[in-house]
């Protein structure tokens, strides 16, 4: 993600359950060239592991000077092969580059030549499966010692309604011998049970639904489950609460004040939708502070009306994490 997964809420998902970590993707050649640049959007502390450092790029030289800057920091340096935002369609790069494999071949394995850490990948799928397959082999055979997928096209923009296809993450798994990781519809444990059955992946990713649910992979999710008879559930979390851990982290390790809004956009959006008058608020400030926002939280916490989230049990019971991957990603 852009702007998404930055050291304080990689360590709230990791509070909740996550066991690996992405950072935001990072273009490679203002990462290289920047110092600011790179002090500002990296950052990292040693409970951080294990990480993924994400990058983009288009020149195999450039992409290398970025990342001997990072690989003593990091267990993988990850290539995003997935991005299909118009702004990757502009700075060629993330999915568009599956127009160009032989870049694509050669980005990895100059990595994957020159590094002290290993490589991996995140990719969307071909319309064609054999397409699919043959991607994914040549990442393999370049070096890749990982490698994640998304089961949309560069098409399938829109998460709510293109379904993320298992069946192409299954064949991708059974055609590697390295390890391949799922990512696509994964909103809570009950879908990363089911996925990992049905694709035999090795560990699943989740991004959106992480955002607006940081707490997912410690089983927690909205109400709905227990409506349909489930009583195992404890007590709910209030997502104030969550918004409140989160500053808290944020306070620990600074980051820009553009991620925090936006990450409490998310995490408060349901408290939100009842109370626009406060979003409206929120919205109007100019410069933020860390005491104006625990206030803004306190009263959303007061006013109520934000949806809580609730563990299910029995999920987490009946699906042990067995990999070290396994129910990973921020």
């Amino acid at each position: 993600m852009v702007d998404n997964s930055e050291l304080p809420f990689r360590m709230l998902c990791r509070r909740y359950g996550a066991d690996a970590a992405y950072t935001p993707m990072l273009h490679s050649r203002i990462f290289s060239e920047n110092e600011k640049h790179r002090d500002m959007e990296f950052t990292t502390c040693k409970e951080d592991r294990p990480l993924f450092v994400q990058f983009c790029a288009n020149d195999p030289d450039i992409l290398l000077q970025a990342a001997k800057l990072v690989e003593a920091h990091c267990d993988y340096v990850d290539l995003n092969f997935g991005c299909p935002q118009r702004i990757a369609k502009r700075g060629y790069y993330g999915a568009f580059l599956m127009d160009n494999l032989p870049l694509v071949k050669s980005l990895v394995q100059n990595l994957s030549e020159n590094l002290c850490v290993p490589v991996s990948c995140k990719i969307r799928i071909f319309p064609r499966l054999e397409d699919t397959l043959a991607y994914a082999k040549m990442l393999e055979e370049a070096g890749a010692s990982l490698v994640a997928v998304h089961g949309r096209t560069r098409d399938e923009k829109d998460g709510k309604k293109f379904r993320a296809d298992w069946d192409a993450i299954k064949a991708v798994k059974d055609a590697l011998r390295i390890p391949v990781l799922a990512n696509g519809n994964i909103r809570h444990m009950e879908d990363v049970k089911s996925c990992l059955q049905h694709t035999g992946a090795d560990g699943v990713l989740s991004a959106e639904p992480l955002l607006e649910n940081p707490a997912l992979f410690a089983g927690f999710r909205t109400k709905e489950w227990k409506e349909d008879g489930n009583e195992d559930g404890d007590g709910g979390l209030d997502p104030a609460d969550l918004a409140i851990e989160y500053l808290k982290l944020c306070e620990q390790y600074p980051v820009p004040w553009r991620m925090i809004r936006s990450h409490l956009h998310k995490l408060l959006g349901s408290c939100f939708r009842v109370h626009p008058q406060v979003r409206e608020e929120f919205n109007a400030q100019t410069k933020l502070t860390f005491e104006g926002l625990h206030d803004m939280v306190k009263r959303l916490k007061e006013l109520g009306g934000g949806i809580p989230l609730y563990r299910d049990q029995s999920s987490l019971q009946s699906h042990a994490v067995t990999n070290g991957l396994a129910a990973s990603n921020a």
